[in-house]
């Protein structure tokens, strides 16, 4: 059986011919985007493609989490009051509760970063609150201080794109009918799930759309309900090491916040992310987390 291991550098094997002629030909840093499922080891992956692009091929790559990107606590709380009746925006997670203000600033000041100065990275503190988190004071960000090759940007939602409001629609009723994987997108209203479809608008406008990447990598299986086992394995070990931990309960209502999303978008990302082929490799992962196969899309 093929390691985790074998498996980034198979999805490697075909970016990195393309990522040489990208810095050969141009002086700003190689984009590329990670989505993964929840428990899919999305984190995992982009860690290990930063360490293997770094010491194995000498470029200076850095990592950028979209968890950092989130709003302060008071924006969140206020955002959260503001409808108590959205289930959506009872937690961090969703499109509209990171800042995209600062996104958009920090990539755009990022793409054009020399090394001439030092950058600071934005950082979100999750212990904060109760674990409700906040943004760390920007004392604590951590600092670049020299141009990099390559930007791993990883994120739960990277990659997906606003639909019309008329597949929202049939998505909604498709779930109401029970005729989804999970059906989740029945558990919210319809205005709800429309408004997360405009905070993408925007996001993919200031920072999350192709046109900010220029490769990506979607850590995918055919199978949604495969999520949950996966997190529920996760938390289990979790509470191996450090003796406690969310209950089975907990870890399928904190799936449950992200599954509308999944069932709402991944269809389209499944399609390819970018208008041209070549840039982005789908890895479909089985119920043990093996990869079935890679889609160069």
């Amino acid at each position: 059986m093929a390691t985790l291991d074998s498996n980034i550098r198979r999805v490697l094997d075909k970016l990195l011919p393309k990522i040489r002629i990208q810095r050969q030909s141009s002086s700003r840093p190689v984009f590329i985007g990670i989505t993964g499922l929840q428990g899919s080891g999305k984190s995992t992956w982009a860690s290990r493609i930063v360490q293997i692009l770094s010491e194995e091929q000498n470029f200076n790559t850095i990592t950028i989490s979209l968890d950092d990107l989130y709003k302060t606590h008071d924006d969140l709380v206020a955002q959260r009051e503001k409808d108590p009746e959205n289930k959506l925006y009872r937690t961090r997670g969703q499109p509209g509760t990171h800042d995209e203000q600062l996104a958009g600033r920090f990539f755009g000041e990022l793409r054009e970063y020399t090394g001439d100065r030092d950058l600071k990275i934005p950082s979100f503190d999750k212990s904060q609150y109760n674990g409700e988190g906040d943004r760390a004071p920007d004392t604590d960000w951590p600092v670049l201080s020299s141009k990099p090759d390559v930007v791993v940007f990883e994120g739960w939602c990277i990659g997906f794109r606003p639909l019309p409001d008329s597949s929202i629609e049939e998505k909604h009723s498709l779930a109401l009918s029970g005729k989804l994987v999970v059906n989740t997108p029945a558990n919210h209203r319809l205005s709800h799930l429309l408004e997360v479809n405009e905070n993408l608008r925007r996001y993919c406008d200031a920072f999350m759309g192709p046109r900010h990447f220029d490769f990506f990598v979607h850590i995918d299986t055919e199978d949604l309900r495969n999520v949950y086992t996966w997190r529920l394995q996760q938390e289990h070990k979790m509470i191996e090491v450090k003796g406690s931990g969310m209950s089975d309960e907990q870890v399928r209502a904190f799936v449950d916040g992200y599954m509308p999303s999944y069932e709402v978008y991944l269809d389209k990302l499944r399609e390819g992310f970018f208008e041209d082929q070549g840039r982005m490799v789908r890895v479909v992962l089985n119920r043990d987390r093996g990869v079935d196969r890679l889609e160069e899309l």
